[in-house]
């Protein structure tokens, strides 16, 4: 059955969703809760419960889900995912297949580039995600 996504009030609800989410790779639910999720308070809704697993669901969805509508919002929750507590460790245990969804996700967002965000910031968050 298809999640009910409604805006997480806090660190706990999100992270709910996040895990029912992730249980099901449901990639449309988590574009659905990083629509309505403002990007801003990622680092906050996340506390220290980023895992390898949610940022690669965060990455695939955005990329299939958000970026043809919104690049801008993608840019917003790349920038503000890279705040999170843990952010360094999870990145650091990715693997080179799932580094390459990342670096595909900055590439469509190079190419999609819109007012929101420049290609200098654009090559600046790279640096952040060590690409």
């Amino acid at each position: 059955e298809k999640l009910h996504i409604s805006e997480p009030s806090n660190a706990y609800d999100f992270g709910q969703i996040i895990n029912a989410v992730n249980t099901n790779k449901d990639k449309a639910a988590c574009a659905d809760l990083l629509t309505i999720t403002d990007p801003k308070k990622l680092p906050v809704l996340l506390s220290n419960k980023l895992e390898g697993e949610i940022l690669l669901i965060f990455i695939q969805s955005l990329e299939c889900y958000v970026l043809g509508k919104d690049p801008g919002l993608v840019y917003q929750h790349l920038f503000y995912l890279s705040k999170a507590e843990r952010f360094k460790v999870v990145l650091a245990l990715l693997s080179k297949n799932e580094k390459e969804q990342v670096q595909q996700l900055f590439h469509l967002l190079s190419e999609n580039q819109n007012h929101q965000y420049s290609l200098e910031d654009l090559e600046s968050l790279k640096k952040v995600y060590e690409l």
